[in-house]
């Protein structure tokens, strides 16, 4: 037989070449459809497929060579046409069998035969048309699934393992399929890596076999889950870090995770892409990640606002905080608009997933009846919240901050019973998970914003079925340095002065900077603040921005690298005026840009012992800016 190298669709293909002319027609035919021809020895017998899905065997169809059987009246020309008239019979693929065409092989095969277009068979006579039996060549097919023998069966089984294919189409070429090839001789001519289904589906002959059931059951095995696990975090603050303690939660239990984050996409602990990912096309990337076995998405307002989400629903949604933020922006002008644009999240749970809302705040308390899935409660004020203690009373899981209080001397010392904890409420039971203390994140508390997200890292984890002691190894293993948490309260103490970098760009992320850098200024001298005036905020949320700086900062240098459609220092005026109205000396106030001039004169403004809190939008280059600063040592004890 002759045949194309790469050919489909038994497209160029000749049998029963017994001579040189023959070779040399078929050679000809056979170069129209492939790059290169090859000959082979040609296996006499019946022609069938046989499909083996996932290393099983799940159906054979005898395939019938395209023919008509005569009548003594009409001729082979009005044969084909009367078959062709089958409505089972469309174009290509379009119906369950092909049209037969009156091509040149097949003028070729019937002149072979002594025969022509207008020659009339006798009754009974069958003509065959095709010496390939493709159905896409007008072919037609039986059903032999439950005749095949057992060997015939093992062998193609075996044939599909050694190529490596879970999906394959063997052509067996045998007497007879109910008897073992090793005894009558024939075998395996092709594999198939794409095969038809329709032969299957639709026989002209015998048992129809459902064999798209046998893929999916192979893709997705009844019984095991088959949606990646998805979940989504969202808030005003605190999003970036949550996601990042959640994803290492995720890691140490042994997950490949796929994270978004504001900094880049994350799979596996490897970035493979920078910027600002939390939006849907970020997330989608994640998603059709083969690798990815969890996935873990900070979603920001932006991208729901842009184009909703990436997902129909999620495993776990989050909402850990509504403050005003971007206010005036795509027709969302009040708090409640936001609290509805983040609740997006939660409204996508599973019904058998799992919403993790934070109890002390009055918005995101307000949606413990949106959506479906089962609620778990976050607090740092604990069960003296109402909403939490009646949700612990009532059998419900909730993770909050309190002490250790009822424990006795035998069980912990004193000092353990007075320090704060990440307490599991859980089915009537408690369960103390970690001490805060030993959180890096927190700094021993004083990070009091560090508290609440690993308080909702920690119920995250446990609404993912993660064991309480993985979930603790996780957050006393997390660290709030630059390479863990790029631009989350990242310290770098290798200067005369402390430099922290952090990314809070809004009054509730200041005000708990401001919270942080109170419980250290008895350590430090000065503290330097460098922020942005972001020009798409509101006046009002400016001038508050500049209040709240007034009140932590000894110097402060207001940036102008974010305007947005402002006017060139008209940001940094109105984050002045407030910083004024804090009580900021005017001459304690500087406005330099960009960023990178801004961050250079904190620097060398900053004195041994004094603390500079830097604001960043690139946090890259400002780390980097950081790292390779030289102080004049001459300068530094100089007021």
């Amino acid at each position: 037989m002759c045949k194309p190298l790469d050919g489909n669709h038994g497209r160029g293909i000749t049998l029963h070449l017994m001579d040189t002319e023959a070779v040399t027609r078929a050679f000809e035919l056979a170069k129209q459809h492939g790059s290169a021809v090859i000959l082979e020895q040609q296996f006499e017998g019946r022609d069938h497929r046989v499909l083996v899905v996932g290393g099983r065997l799940v159906a054979v169809a005898e395939r019938v060579p395209a023919h008509v059987v005569g009548d003594g009246i009409h001729t082979i020309d009005q044969l084909i046409d009367q078959v062709n008239q089958d409505p089972r019979r469309g174009e290509g693929h379009e119906k369950t069998l092909t049209r037969i065409k009156k091509d040149d092989a097949l003028l070729h095969l019937l002149e072979q035969n002594g025969l022509n277009l207008q020659s009339v068979p006798e009754q009974g006579k069958t003509v065959y048309l095709r010496d390939t039996a493709n159905i896409s060549t007008g072919g037609t097919a039986i059903d032999r699934t439950d005749e095949i023998h057992p060997e015939n069966r093992l062998i193609c089984e075996r044939a599909a393992r050694a190529v490596g294919l879970d999906i394959a189409g063997m052509d067996l070429v045998c007497p007879d399929v109910t008897q073992s090839i090793l005894e009558t001789g024939g075998g395996i001519i092709e594999v198939n890596a794409g095969p038809g289904f329709r032969m299957h589906l639709h026989p002209s002959q015998g048992k129809a076999r459902n064999v798209a059931k046998h893929v999916l059951d192979m893709l997705f095995p009844p019984g095991r889950p088959n949606q990646l696990p998805i979940v989504a975090i969202t808030g005003t603050n605190g999003k970036s870090t949550t996601t990042r303690m959640v994803g290492h939660i995720m890691r140490l239990a042994g997950h490949c995770v796929g994270l978004t984050t504001s900094n880049g996409i994350y799979i596996g602990g490897h970035r493979i892409d920078r910027g600002d990912t939390t939006g849907p096309r970020s997330a989608r990337t994640v998603l059709m990640d083969p690798e990815v076995d969890f996935a873990v998405l900070e979603t920001a307002r932006g991208g729901l606002l842009r184009e909703g989400l990436a997902f129909e629903n999620c495993t776990v949604g989050a909402l850990l905080n509504i403050a005003e933020d971007h206010l005036g922006i795509g027709d969302v002008n009040t708090i409640e608009d936001l609290a509805r644009v983040k609740g997006t999240v939660i409204e996508a749970v599973r019904k058998d997933g799992y919403r993790v809302l934070n109890a002390d705040d009055p918005l995101t308390a307000q949606m413990q009846n949106t959506g479906e899935g089962t609620l778990i409660w976050f607090s740092r004020q604990g069960l003296a919240n109402p909403l939490v203690a009646k949700h612990v009373q009532e059998g419900g899981t909730a993770l909050v901050y309190g002490q250790l209080l009822e424990v006795g001397p035998g069980t912990a010392s004193q000092a353990q019973q007075q320090q704060g904890w990440v307490l599991l409420y859980q089915d009537g039971e408690r369960t103390p998970l970690i001490a805060v203390q030993d959180i890096p994140a927190t700094m021993g508390g004083l990070a009091e914003f560090n508290i609440e997200n690993s308080l909702a890292a920690a119920a995250i984890g446990i609404a993912c079925q993660v064991s309480p002691e993985t979930v603790a190894a996780a957050l006393r293993s997390f660290h709030p340095s630059f390479e863990e948490n790029p631009g989350r309260m990242n310290f770098f103490y290798e200067h005369p002065f402390t430099v922290l970098m952090d990314y809070a760009h809004n009054p509730a992320g200041l005000t708990h900077i401001g919270r942080l850098v109170e419980g250290l200024r008895e350590k430090h001298r000065r503290v330097i603040g460098v922020l942005s005036g972001t020009g798409d905020r509101r006046d009002e949320d400016l001038v508050e921005l500049g209040r709240i700086a007034g009140s932590i900062f000894n110097e402060l240098i207001v940036k102008d690298d974010e305007r947005r459609g402002r006017e060139v220092g008209e940001g940094p005026q109105l984050v002045a005026k407030g910083a004024r109205e804090a009580g900021l000396g005017k001459k304690h106030i500087q406005s330099i840009q960009p960023e990178s001039a801004a961050v250079t004169a904190a620097l060398e403004m900053a004195r041994t012992g004094d603390l500079v809190v830097i604001l960043a939008s690139n946090v890259e280059d400002v780390w980097a800016q950081i790292r390779s600063f030289k102080p004049d040592r001459a300068l530094l004890q100089i007021d």
